[in-house]
């Protein structure tokens, strides 16, 4: 019972990188029912300890791993170059989005980077014209905004879509892109 749960969670525990320094400590959820509910099937005892040691080592642990992610972050370079080319995470989240929302018809939002100028820069690309191919950009982040990325759940509320496309971005993947091609 207590495995579903935490395993539901933990498909809502991917951070994005801008959330993570205002993001709040998880808790220890409380039962609900009284750990003697289970009885005689499964002692309260037993209840007891899953729940305020095991439970409460997993919660514990998954803050503590979630600060050591956020210092790391903070420390990378991909979040400094960020800082350097767009002033800020939060101001470089805003260009993107509304580059994204820009995009007339099909196609996608992108972070890329600037081989020549050493620098990220953000694009848009009409239908699937490749990043690269059109604007000579290293691809390090994609946002899909063809409908049928987000139709089905946003309708055709693509801002919408997008506030929600950043709590889901696979920031390990885009440091390693961006690691690879700024050497």
């Amino acid at each position: 019972m207590l495995s579903r749960a935490a395993c539901s969670t933990s498909r809502k525990l991917v951070p994005a990188l801008g959330v993570l320094g205002s993001r709040q400590k998880h808790s220890l959820p409380d039962l609900p029912y009284d750990y003697g509910a289970l009885e005689p099937h499964i002692n309260a005892q037993i209840m007891q300890l899953h729940h305020s040691k095991h439970h409460a080592a997993y919660v514990n642990n998954l803050n503590v791993a979630e600060e050591k992610y956020r210092e790391a972050l903070e420390k990378g370079e991909l979040l400094e170059a960020i800082k350097r080319d767009f002033g800020s995470f939060a101001k470089f989240k805003e260009k993107l989005t509304a580059v994204s929302v820009g995009v007339q018809g099909s196609g996608w939002g992108w972070l890329g980077f600037n081989k020549e100028q050493g620098r990220l820069q953000i694009a848009a690309c009409s239908n699937q014209d490749p990043l690269q191919g059109t604007t000579g950009l290293i691809p390090l982040l994609g946002i899909d905004v063809w409908e049928h990325a987000y139709y089905l759940q946003y309708k055709n509320v693509r801002p919408d879509y997008l506030k929600a496309i950043w709590n889901v971005i696979n920031w390990e993947n885009v440091t390693a892109r961006y690691t690879a091609c700024s050497k």
